[in-house]
């Protein structure tokens, strides 16, 4: 027995050796380094609570709001005491006698940890827990603690115990997403942290040692049994009393399925928008952002919104996915009057805080919705009209050959057409007439930004970038042609104000001219026929005008034969969308089937006309198509008429040239043939002449002769009448010739001008005169030989 006392006296006294060698050491190791304690740097250590940021809509309405992990501050004096009391009682019950630091605490602490070898106990007070979360990591090392205890005592001679309180409260982490009191508060009850019961602020506090694992939504049984003994607590240090603690105890708990403040993640995709332009146009960090209780007004319209998130929500509208994959798509809606962002969604399925938004971060080659910005819209600029006829035939432009989507081509076909149906060919060509400078600049009017160099190809006209675009940026482009042609830079902040009421930026509304406003009244004629005739009639919103255009891309695969990329980008006179359809990734497996017309021109419609269900119809007050087409007739037939005038013109010049230099040949023939006449009368004289000088020179030498002779002489001589008749037979050329010539073309003139021939030539002149051949049929005529009738003499005075 003595033997047992003796060890437990030994044991005592080791147990008192060790804690009174442990408290010196540790005393000694304070004083070493209190020194240091009073140099303790705590400046970025403040009393701003953090506070949720406010988003407003454009009509000044709160519509959103945001935070970062730490919640929204609340005063103090708006924590009821029962709250601060749970805290208390179960995270350090001596908060307010200690001067941040409890030896007690740590000694116990110190203690368990030698015997464990490692650091398991923290034994940590309120002031070195909001130490830890404000100023330091969370890593359990010894030099931690020893900075965690010199900055504790420093807060604790700067602050008092209510402000360290405040400051706390607002810090601590409470588990699901919750970062101080009055989120939590709002998370798991749905109320504000005044209305909080006993039991339901004993729950909370019981939430801080281990929030994860102790969520009542997950872990409700286990959340309860640490209230209880939060409850245990409270009571046992006189924070309640009996009665108190009884009905705590026994008050079941309601937790809010709901999940926090309704205003805080609404309109998630808007909201990224806006942080990503806060940060990167006005320079706030993210930080900045979600801590610093700013109010950012927007150009938000919470009614289109919904809208298109509703829209969104319809899984019939889009393609069906795969297992790995879904069908993703963006989209976005732009007041063309100001280039307010009027509501954005950034995908399909769940959202990721500020992840990719395919609304405003999009990459993607915008197909033909290119065609009315790089092609038609600088050619009506350069004068081309709307129903200007553009090539449309297979052609190769040096090494680049396009197709029309089907193969098929119709030589030629109007301005309107080739845009209404989406030709590629005649796009090219067009682009290839005005120069692909001149289509380059105008894309850069438009507000999309190309390379120099490897955008400098007549692939442009086709959509074919070297970098992609995303809705945000197209349906920018269009405001253009919805507002006279002025282009507006889209925007979502109008104003950021900071928590002391200070405006610290302020959109002051970029705007360009894209194209004058008869070029845009002209395409919107044009694109208000793609949408009622064209490719995107799927579009259509009954009792609205809307203009517009349809875009796809091919898959880029060898042996795939389907659409990479789906578009569509239209306007009313009120509101500008656009929107994309198909994979992040696109592989063999990956792809679209259907057109944009299909597909992307349906979802547009769908979240369109929800929009501007309480918006009063609107005309463009441009001229219809119809008008262009008929003046083109006009114009055409005007032409027609100009053109066959001129022809009959020349026609009739070319006739009375030829018929002049007739006249002259035939007045020459005319007069070719007197002058022989006359010179053959003139010989027939002399001829006669010398027959008769000839006779009488016979009748002197012979008399006698001819006196016996006489009758047969005078018989010869009647036959020498036939030489006389030969004379005649100048008028037998022209016998009965003359009658057949006059039986040409009226010309008998010519005709006659033959007869005269004596040697036929007369009829060849008679030729000329169409039937003059016929003339040469006189020459039979002169087997008459004793014709001395003269009728060629006749014919010749004709």
């Amino acid at each position: 027995m003595v033997t047992n006392l003796l060890r437990g006296w030994k044991r005592l006294h080791m147990t008192q050796v060790l804690v009174l060698s442990v408290s010196t050491a540790v005393l000694a190791f304070l004083s070493f380094f209190h020194v240091y304690s009073e140099g303790a740097d705590i400046s970025a250590l403040n009393d701003d609570m953090a506070q949720s940021t406010v988003i407003y809509d454009a009509n000044g309405e709160v519509a959103s709001k945001i935070s970062a992990l730490k919640n929204e501050g609340i005063k103090i004096e708006d924590v009821p005491d029962h709250v601060k009391n749970a805290v208390v009682a179960i995270e350090d019950h001596r908060f307010y006698e200690h001067d941040g630091v409890d030896l007690v605490g740590i000694s116990r602490a110190f203690v368990q940890n030698v015997k464990a070898g490692s650091v398991v106990e923290g034994g940590s007070t309120i002031t070195q827990q909001l130490t830890k979360n404000a100023l330091l990591t969370s890593e359990k090392t010894y030099k931690r603690k020893l900075e965690e205890f010199f900055m504790a005592r420093e807060i604790e001679k700067q602050y008092s115990k209510d402000e360290i309180m405040q400051m706390y409260l607002n810090r601590i982490y409470f588990g699901n997403g919750s970062w101080g009191v009055k989120e939590a508060a709002m998370g798991y009850f749905g109320k504000e942290v005044k209305d909080l019961s006993i039991s339901e602020a004993a729950m909370l506090a019981g939430l801080i040692k281990a929030p994860s694992a102790l969520d009542p939504h997950k872990n409700y049984d286990k959340a309860i049994e640490r209230r209880n003994l939060v409850l245990k607590m409270m009571n046992t240090q006189g924070f309640i009393k009996d009665e108190e603690y009884k009905k705590a105890v026994g008050e079941k708990i309601a937790l809010n399925e709901k999940g926090g403040d309704p205003l805080r993640g609404r309109y998630p995709f808007y909201v990224d928008s806006v942080i990503d332009e806060a940060i990167k146009k006005y320079g706030l960090t993210q930080e900045d952002v979600l801590t610093g209780g700013l109010q950012i007004y927007t150009e938000l319209d919470v009614t289109m919104q919904t809208a298109v998130e509703a829209t969104y929500a319809k899984d019939e509208l889009f393609p069906e996915g795969t297992e790995k994959q879904i069908v993703q798509s963006g989209a976005v809606l732009v007041d063309p009057k100001s280039g307010g962002i009027r509501a954005l969604v950034g995908g399909r399925g769940e959202h990721v805080f500020r992840g990719y938004n395919r609304a405003t971060q999009l990459k993607a080659q915008p197909g033909s919705t290119m065609k009315p910005l790089a092609v038609y819209a600088p050619a009506v600029e350069e004068g081309w009209g709307v129903t200007d006829m553009l090539k449309d035939e297979e052609m190769e432009f040096k090494d680049y050959k396009p197709h029309n989507y089907n193969d098929k081509y119709k030589g030629e076909v109007p301005m309107y057409e080739a845009l209404r149906d989406s030709l590629n060919v005649p796009s090219v060509w067009l682009l290839d007439e005005i120069g692909i400078a001149k289509g380059m600049e105008s894309v850069k009017n438009f507000g999309i930004n190309l390379d120099p160099q490897n955008d400098r190809n007549l692939g442009l006209a086709l959509g074919g970038l070297s970098t992609g675009v995303s809705p945000v940026t197209m349906a920018e482009a269009y405001s253009a042609f919805a507002n006279n042609g002025e282009r507006h830079e889209a925007h979502a902040i109008t104003k950021i104000v900071d928590k002391e009421g200070n405006t610290i930026a302020e959109y002051k509304g970029k705007k360009s001219k894209a194209i004058s406003k008869e070029t845009a009244e002209k395409m919107t004629t044009m694109l208000l026929g793609v949408v009622q005739d064209g490719t995107g009639k799927g579009a259509q919103i009954p009792g609205r005008e809307l203009a517009g255009k349809t875009g796809s891309t091919q898959v880029p695969i060898k042996g795939v034969n389907g659409t990479k990329d789906q578009w569509f980008v239209g306007y009313t006179p009120q509101l500008v969308g656009a929107v994309w359809v198909g994979y992040d990734k696109t592989d063999q497996e990956h792809y679209l089937t259907t057109t944009s017309s299909e597909g992307a021109a349906l979802v547009f419609k769908d979240f369109m006309s929800e929009a501007l269900k309480n918006t009063k119809a609107e005309s463009f007050n441009v001229p219809p198509l119809s008008k262009y087409i008929e003046e083109h007739k006009k114009e055409q037939r005007a032409k027609s008429v100009k053109e066959l005038e001129s022809r009959v013109k020349k026609e009739s010049e070319k006739l009375k040239k030829q018929w002049e230099e007739a006249k002259k040949k035939l007045n020459k023939k005319k007069d070719e043939p007197k002058a022989d006449a006359k010179q053959k009368e003139e010989e027939k004289v002399e001829k006669k002449e010398k027959e008769k000088e000839k006779k009488e020179k016979d009748k002197t030498t012979d008399s006698a002769a001819a006196a016996t002779t006489t009758d047969s002489k005078d018989t010869k001589d009647s036959g020498d009448t036939k030489d006389n008749g030969d004379e005649g037979g100048t008028g037998d050329t022209g016998d009965n010739g003359g009658a057949g010539d006059t039986g040409g073309d009226g010309d008998g003139d010519a005709g006659d001008t033959g007869d005269t021939g004596g040697d036929g030539d007369a009829g060849d002149a008679g030729d000329t005169g169409d039937t003059g051949g016929d003339g040469d049929a006189g020459d039979t005529g002169d087997s008459g030989g004793t014709g001395d009738s003269g009728s060629g003499d006749k014919d010749s005075k004709n």
